[in-house]
């Protein structure tokens, strides 16, 4: 079973969510919370969460706010930001803070389901528009840091091939299969890559590899 928090101030639209959800017998949904105040203290007695979907503009502490905090205490739960707002700072804000994915509420039942299970596998599931300003923050990126904190980071080959497939958008196990690797060692380099560049998803990773020319 997959068990998700909801993080939703609307009454309303936090139903309609669970309804949307309730249509998959794989999901349960866990908690909810109507601010990420309350989230992080739902986190606090248990951890044990696969996925939060997680509103942006709330009361209290908002979304992006509780998105980097959860994900400095708990970086294994996976977080797709959900909201109605896809405006150029927003997406960038959820991308710096760690956010896995981010899709629009209008988004349907079916597409979330696939976000959850794509985002889980490691990918990051975005709604048509907010992909098209993510390809552009990667084309034209705004620094994650001052030039003065900035740092050089050293890959080793094998980590910069596994990167260079990475942003071509191929899986762990297209990148195994391309470069005579197995899955586990893929996931290791990655992990790797990750800690290096000190990022918390793909889009951070590639957006921190462009800027040190490692692609």
């Amino acid at each position: 079973m997959i068990k998700v928090i909801l993080v939703e101030d609307n009454f309303f639209l936090q139903k309609t969510l669970e309804e949307k959800l309730s249509n998959f017998s794989d999901i349960v949904i866990k908690d909810t919370a109507q601010n990420g105040e309350e989230a992080i203290a739902i986190l606090e007695k248990n951890h044990v969460v696969d996925l939060i979907l997680m509103d942006i503009e709330m009361p209290v502490m908002n979304g992006i706010k509780a998105t980097e905090i959860i994900k400095s205490k708990y970086p294994q739960i996976k977080i797709v930001m959900i909201t109605v707002f896809d405006n150029d700072d927003n997406v960038f804000n959820a991308i710096k803070a760690g956010a896995d994915g981010y899709l629009l509420k209008e988004t349907k039942a079916e597409k979330i389901y696939e976000a959850i299970i794509e985002t889980l596998a490691g990918g990051a599931a975005m709604s048509p528009s907010i992909a098209m300003k993510t390809l552009k923050l990667l084309k034209n990126p705004i620094p994650f840091e001052t030039e003065t904190e900035k740092e050089l980071v050293e890959l080793s080959t094998r980590e910069i091939e596994v990167l260079e497939h990475l942003s071509k958008g191929l899986k762990n196990k297209d990148i195994a299969d391309n470069l005579f690797l197995s899955t586990s060692t893929v996931k290791k380099h990655i992990e790797n890559i990750y800690r290096k560049l000190q990022a918390h998803n793909r889009i951070e990773m590639l957006q921190k590899a462009k800027q040190n020319k490692l692609i």
